[in-house]
């Protein structure tokens, strides 16, 4: 009965490093995206509301694609390298204290077992059994839930950021650039709206938030953003300002 305990504890025992590094790729992406969607998109819109040439909207458009692209790719690669450095010195920590004091740790993963709900006597023989087979291993994982093999790449991140980033950008610029002339910017409204209710669903799936409070909290902010550029734009195209 003790060993059916320790095993099944052991299993169920949540294992979620490389989960956790994967939500966090797909969260990059989103934000990338939507980042990419509501920026140039507000950029093309105002522009556009000047009554500006379609090679003027084609370079304000690259310049901002590009301009954000690199700022997402640089700030999620300072991020990330932040984190995963402050991963590292956990990590290295807990590798010392093992080394210096092994039965205080011992009692210490023990009683993070018993705090789970195991009795003392079980918790102490799984925080042993665990402690034999890797403890650094049991350790990272009970105590700071990471695992030393999964820790987030910041080049990775960087790059995903900066296409996810391009992707979202694309969608406003070639629908402003594609659309006739009369209609370009409620066109490129209704397109950007749309690639938002699908990054809002998105996010609310990796989220696991209610999809209608994100999808709206989207859309919203970003039909805000584009209305904010777009008076601007009639601002300065009707002032001369």
């Amino acid at each position: 009965m003790l060993q059916n305990k320790i095993e099944e504890t052991i299993h169920t025992e949540p294992h979620n490093a490389n989960s956790s590094t994967q939500q966090n790729w797909l969260r990059a992406g989103v934000l990338g995206a939507n980042d990419g969607i509501v920026s140039v998109a507000a950029l093309v819109v105002g522009v556009a509301s000047t009554a500006s040439s379609s090679s003027s909207i084609f370079v304000v458009g690259v310049a901002g694609l590009l301009a954000g692209a690199l700022s997402m790719s640089v700030g999620e690669y300072i991020s990330v390298s932040s984190q995963r450095d402050t991963e590292k010195a956990l990590l290295e920590q807990e590798r010392r204290e093992i080394e210096e004091d092994p039965e205080g740790e011992l009692l210490e993963l023990a009683d993070i077992y018993e705090r789970k709900g195991l009795k003392k006597e079980t918790a102490l023989q799984v925080a042993h059994e665990l402690m034999e087979n890797d403890a650094f291993a049991a350790h990272a994982d009970a105590e700071l839930s990471i695992n030393p093999n999964e820790l987030t790449n910041p080049g990775h991140a960087a790059f995903a950021s900066a296409v996810s980033f391009t992707v979202g950008a694309l969608i406003p610029l070639v629908a402003i650039l594609i659309s006739p002339f009369g209609i370009r910017v409620p066109f490129t409204f209704v397109a950007v709206l749309f690639a938002l209710i699908i990054t809002g669903i998105v996010s609310a799936h990796v989220s696991g938030a209610n999809k209608t409070r994100v999808v709206l909290r989207v859309v919203i902010g970003g039909a805000i953003a584009m209305a904010i550029t777009s008076g601007v734009g009639h601002l300065f195209g009707t002032t001369g300002i």
